[in-house]
């Protein structure tokens, strides 16, 4: 079967990404396009054959008001318009009429579909663009929008979203998300989707916080292993808006794009702006089944670079915070080298007159006093113990107390005629403009070659405020794009020209996690929080749509920093080594057994990376529970690991048998437990899913293992 089918007579067009279909009717008479299924495998003739589902239809609406790919504002449509314009004589409805469509197809790699329209008297054109990859079900939908002539007044886009998914009416819905603050970041939530429209945003210049630019819909019944869900997901990296609608009448759908409310786009005669992309998934095995696809499609179509191992990573932040020196560092790297890491970071204070947070931001040049002779001795010494070297920038920032913003004032992301907000000590650079990403690309490329950088923790510490255009622009708010995509653009460039470069997007934690950013990075940092219990309910969230080898996650001090809690080293290593590992501590203060102790932890993690990173994962129960889990299985299965934590003491109440899904029935897998409880294993993978495993671990309030499971 086609990744693509057409039937020309009906106007039914179906694709088929990874035994699941999506199917779209055009309505040559109407100017739109409808949705008519997406969910499991249809072939083309029984697309063709499924009657019309209109909605009940009066006198007061469109029966199919709520069922278009992307409703625009005009006609008897009354929901959310997906597109809504200003011409400019002030009117803003439109009339659509279908131009045609054209199919693409790259071999039995992808295809891509591609829908036209126009408004009828207008000069306005919009494409609707879908696109599937084979053996993924993931669909990919954006949109460009057109001003149809090459002279004339602007057209201004109010709404100007990727796309509307529609999903099939069912009695109740459920809508799931992430939801949080700085240092609590991806707090899963599901609750039901009320009646009227859910939005879901960030108003800050960047993915934010408090909420993730996704959202999963089902009918309140599935479960993380069964049941009907479909996600959508928006690759944006700077403001976002998500609507999830539920009509009155019965319908659900979700409209994505990037920019919040009142984020204009300005199109000049002749000219033309995309949306970003918006993805979207479904599947019958429940919500792992969704964030399985969704891993699979990061690897494959999103990340620059997935075949690389995620290194083990020593920071020194926590160990040093401002005082960095060339001594201390090289102890540390010493000492990061014993353990076995791999790549080594310096974080803020190095560079600038950095002595603490209130100056420096902009003066990207080794600090004088710290570095007389500059980086490059610290980073042939850490080289030198057969480590990567790696810096902490954040680019996109600047202290009033700076030669930069002496020189450059009007650089800054504020209006003119209002007092700037500044927090942390700091302003914002506005990326939206050539000059500032052109000098942000030079220092980053020159420092790059001149001190051998294998590594950038690309930071963003504070979000926008007094943000609009300069000069003789009309302020259209698009600034909250703009500045992501000049970001974009910058990344690209260094990538392009320092290919072995590896990147970490940090946003103060979590704040800068999407699918645009991982399309430039290597990983991101998940949280400031580094608590290990905390951790475990972060990463948790994190997991629904973001692959384990891009969640940095660190081993820190005990008592935490953050919290104060103090918790067992093996416990830290464990949730660490849920991702890609790294250490954060100050070991010249860890005991001979702490170094010991992470040595082998560390050589464990090694050994057991490929699957953790690359593997399909598992979650096995949540951090509800009293404990859980997580599953990692290899792609060919014959290897897998499990990673297993309790929080809080043991109770006499025997836990549930863990049972491990995803594994080569036919197999006998052998066991390896590095907590000694389970002893020597030999058993079937048919035996391990369908009976599992004891679920006691070991005593202690903050308990965990990890199992390692081979196949032959």
């Amino acid at each position: 079967m086609s990744l693509a089918e057409v039937d020309e007579s009906s106007g039914t067009i179906a694709l088929f990404p990874a035994g699941t279909s999506y199917v779209v009717r055009i309505e040559p008479d109407r100017g739109t396009v409808r949705h008519v299924h997406w969910g499991d495998r249809l072939a083309l003739r029984e697309a063709v054959a499924l009657p019309a589902e209109p909605g009940p239809g009066d006198s007061f609406g469109d029966p199919w008001d709520g069922a278009e790919e992307l409703p625009v504002d005009g006609g008897l449509r009354y929901g959310p318009p997906a597109l809504e314009v200003r011409y400019a004589d002030g009117t803003g409805p439109l009339e659509p009429h279908l131009v045609g469509f054209e199919v693409e197809r790259g071999g039995d790699a992808w295809a891509e579909v591609r829908v036209n329209l126009r408004d009828a008297a207008r000069p306005l054109d919009w494409t609707l663009h879908y696109r599937v990859h084979a053996a993924s079900p993931v669909v990919e939908r954006w949109t460009e929008y057109r001003h149809g002539q090459p002279s004339g007044a602007d057209v201004l886009l109010v709404r100007h979203a990727s796309a509307q998914w529609n999903l099939p009416v069912r009695s109740d819905y459920r809508m799931s998300g992430v939801f949080g603050q700085w240092a609590g970041e991806f707090a899963l939530q599901r609750r039901p989707l009320a009646v009227g429209e859910t939005t879901l945003t960030s108003r800050r210049g960047h993915t934010g916080h408090q909420s993730n630019p996704w959202v999963a819909i089902d009918a309140g019944e599935a479960t993380e292993t069964d049941g009907q869900v479909w996600c959508t997901a928006t690759a944006t990296s700077g403001s976002w808006r998500i609507e999830a609608v539920r009509s009155p009448e019965g319908r659900c759908g979700v409209i994505c794009g990037a920019g919040h409310e009142g984020v204009e786009v300005s199109l000049a005669a002749g000219t033309s702006w995309t949306s970003p992309v918006s993805v979207g998934v479904y599947s019958a095995a429940g919500f792992g089944g969704v964030s399985r696809a969704l891993h699979a499609y990061v690897r494959e179509h999103v990340l620059p670079a997935p075949e690389r191992p995620r290194p083990v990573l020593y920071n020194s932040w926590e160990a040093t915070s401002f005082e960095v020196t060339f001594a201390n560092q090289r102890r540390l790297a010493d000492a990061a080298a014993e353990l076995g890491a791999e790549l080594f970071v310096v974080d803020d204070g190095w560079f600038g007159r950095r002595d603490d947070d209130r100056a420096g931001l902009g003066d990207w040049t080794p600090h004088r006093r710290r570095f007389p002779d500059g980086l490059r001795p610290l980073s042939d010494h850490v080289h030198g113990l057969g480590m990567r070297f790696g810096l902490w920038v954040e680019p996109e920032m600047v202290n009033v107390d700076s030669d930069l913003y002496r020189a450059h004032p009007d650089w800054v992301l504020h209006l003119p005629d209002r007092t700037p907000s500044v927090q942390r000590h700091q302003l914002v650079l506005d990326f939206s403009r050539p000059a500032v990403t052109d000098w942000a690309y030079e220092w980053l490329s020159r420092t790059i070659g001149v001190y051998d950088v294998d590594f950038l923790k690309w930071d963003f510490n504070r979000s926008f405020s007094e943000a609009g255009s300069h000069g003789d622009r009309r302020d259209r708010r698009a600034i909250f794009m703009e500045h992501a995509a000049g970001v974009h653009g910058v990344l690209d460039r260094l990538r392009r020209d320092h290919p072995r470069l590896e990147v970490e997007s940090c946003a103060g934690g979590g704040g800068r996690v999407d699918l645009a950013v991982l399309a430039r990075t290597d990983q991101v940092w998940t949280s400031d929080n580094t608590d290990a219990v905390d951790r475990l309910r972060i990463q948790y969230g994190f997991s629904q749509v973001y692959p384990a080898q891009v969640m940095s996650a660190w081993v820190t001090d005990s008592p935490n920093p953050m919290t104060g809690r103090t918790i067992p080293l093996r416990f830290r290593f464990h949730c660490a080594m849920a991702g890609a590992l790294g250490i954060g501590g100050d070991l010249t203060r860890w005991s001979r057994q702490e170094r010991e102790e992470a040595a082998g932890m560390i050589a464990l993690y090694k050994e057991v990376r490929e699957v953790v990173q690359h593997g399909r994962q598992y979650r096995l129960g949540s951090p509800d529970d009293l404990q859980h889990g997580v599953l990692y299985v290899s792609r060919d299965r014959s290897e897998a690991v499990v990673l297993q934590w309790r929080v809080g003491a043991a109770t006499r109440t025997l836990q549930p048998r863990l049972r491990l899904p995803g594994l080569d029935p036919d197999a006998v897998y052998t066991l390896h437990d590095d907590s000694g409880t389970l002893g020597s294993v030999s058993v079937t993978g048919a035996a391990l899913a369908a009976h599992g495993l004891p679920a006691g671990l070991p005593a202690g309030p903050y308990s965990s293992r990890l199992l390692r499971l081979r196949g032959r």
